[in-house]
């Protein structure tokens, strides 16, 4: 059987991008799929179809707000920023992914324990 490669990326893109544009504030597109690459050390890869479904999702559940502007590089792009109800719904994913990855660590036996 040939083996798959896992990746729990896309039941948590959503996580990841509110945390990312909670710590690095407005961005565009390009620059929360490099933010989440780097912060994984490459682990992590987010393809732009995946990610960009998901900040128009976000978007129509008011977590985030978008503005288009002009990025580093001189082009016009969208900027999309945590509205209110974006930062309350990072504080309940982290607490439901911290809770979910203890359990997970008891049931494997893993011997370490994420911080309460």
């Amino acid at each position: 059987m040939a083996r798959k490669t896992a990746s729990a990326i896309y039941g948590n893109l959503d996580l990841l991008i509110l945390h990312t544009l909670s710590v690095t504030g407005s961005s565009h597109g390009l620059g929360i799929i490099d933010s989440i690459e780097i912060g994984s050390e490459g682990i992590m890869r987010v393809e732009d179809g995946a990610l960009y479904r998901a900040l128009h999702r976000l978007e129509e559940h008011g977590l985030l707000k978008a503005e288009w502007r002009i990025s580093d590089k001189n082009r016009k792009a969208k900027f999309y920023a945590l509205t209110p109800a974006g930062e309350e719904e990072l504080w309940h994913s982290q607490e439901e992914w911290t809770r979910h990855t203890r359990a997970i660590s008891k049931v494997l036996g893993i011997g370490w324990e994420i911080p309460p």
